[in-house]
């Protein structure tokens, strides 16, 4: 093992946590994990220490990882069980979960009284973008602090700094608005066009090679056509992320009318019992509104 390479502990091996793990142990990075359900750890317990707490997990670590559900979880894991006040001094913590931007410039301050740095870098991608190392990574901290977390951002994906503490969480919430209005407006699109005929293969097929086309259409839109909702994303952390976006834009004066009424449908869908399915299972509440489903039409025009 190369000495030179930071030794990482990493919380939270869950959806996206495991695949970005199985890239830096094969990058070589020394790692020590924990995870709440130690279970998710043990296919790695060949390749890396597992801890038992955070704290223990952090005590000798020169950078620390958090994949995490929520702000609550990380407020949990961080602070409550105290794994910023066992931070050795000049160690760097990158939070890539995704949280309120309040909540990442607050976790800075208390990791700068342990004489450690902070670097907010939530991510965009997916599972498919975690596997293959390719996710969008919005970094949020300074140019010195970011600059110590590339050699890792780098085996995970592509790192744009954003702006100071607090900036990568912001650019998540333009992320995620996108995404989730988009999964919304691709559903509705696909219903429309089979409910009056069309093939919704055949239209999205058609749409990819214009301006409707976008990555939302290609990979969800098929999802959709497929019925596969197994989660990617599930719908629960688009509704989350939906909130925080509505929180964040309240405390900033703005109304976002399209995020408004993308959050309430996620909010139905959750409410119906697809807390679980993928976000892109967002059709699933169409459907349910409009009593049809996107398979059973495109076969001919209605009578």
């Amino acid at each position: 093992m190369t000495s030179n390479y930071p030794h990482i502990a990493f919380l939270g091996i869950g959806l996206m946590g495991a695949p970005m793990t199985r890239n830096l142990l094969d990058a070589g990075f020394p790692m020590i994990l924990w995870n709440r359900t130690t279970s998710k750890c043990e296919p790695f317990s060949s390749e890396a220490t597992i801890a038992k707490s955070p704290a223990a997990a952090v005590a000798n670590a020169d950078m620390v990882i958090t994949m995490l559900e929520s702000s609550d979880v990380v407020e949990q894991v961080l602070v409550a069980q105290g794994a910023i006040e066992a931070l050795k001094p000049g160690a760097l913590v990158i939070d890539m979960s995704s949280v309120q931007p309040s909540v990442a410039r607050r976790h800075a301050s208390l990791a700068v009284e342990q004489g450690a740095g902070y670097v907010d870098a939530p991510v965009s991608g997916g599972t498919v973008g975690a596997s293959e190392a390719r996710l969008s990574i919005m970094a949020g901290g300074t140019e010195a602090d970011v600059d110590r977390a590339r050699p890792v951002f780098e085996v995970l994906g592509k790192c744009t700094r954003i702006g100071p503490v607090g900036s990568g969480q912001l650019a998540k919430l333009a992320n995620q608005a996108i995404v989730g209005i988009t999964i919304g407006a691709v559903s509705e699109a696909l219903l429309l066009a089979a409910r009056g005929g069309a093939d919704p293969a055949a239209v999205r097929k058609a749409l990819m090679g214009g301006f409707a086309g976008s990555r939302i259409l290609e990979l969800h839109g098929q999802r959709m056509i497929d019925r596969d909702f197994a989660p990617g994303a599930p719908a629960r952390i688009q509704l989350k992320d939906m909130r925080m976006i509505l929180d964040e834009a309240r405390a900033e004066g703005l109304t976002l009318p399209l995020a408004q009424q993308t959050h309430n449908e996620y909010l139905s869908l959750v409410a119906n019992g697809h807390s679980d399915v993928d976000h892109s299972g967002l059709l699933l509440e169409l459907e349910h509104l409009n009593g049809a489903l996107l398979g059973s039409l495109g076969r001919g025009p209605k009578e």
